[in-house]
């Protein structure tokens, strides 16, 4: 598949991309390769693959929940633009 100069003008409008004329002649260029990698990726048989989540057969992975120490309450509102003695304070939202 390949991409026109135009969808690659509307994309980067679309993206409020400012692209020169060398730019937009690369960008055609790229992006017309990566849509013919994506035919060629779909011209794999896939018939009998299972669907699946990772390339590698994965399960529940977590590392062990340990409490330890953190950030004091003064740390964690030391940064923040607006606070009191205990909160972020935010703008209501109604």
């Amino acid at each position: 598949m390949s991409i026109s100069r135009a969808e690659v003008e509307k994309i980067a409008l679309l993206s409020r991309l400012l692209l020169s004329e060398e730019e937009l002649q690369r960008m055609t260029a790229q992006m017309g390769d990566i849509l013919g990698y994506m035919d060629l990726i779909g011209e794999v048989d896939t018939e009998n693959v299972e669907p699946m989540v990772h390339a590698r057969d994965m399960a529940n992975i977590f590392r062990d929940d340990i409490a330890r120490p953190s950030l004091t309450r003064e740390q964690a509102l030391a940064n923040a633009p607006h606070r009191d003695e205990q909160c972020y304070l935010v703008p209501a939202v109604f």
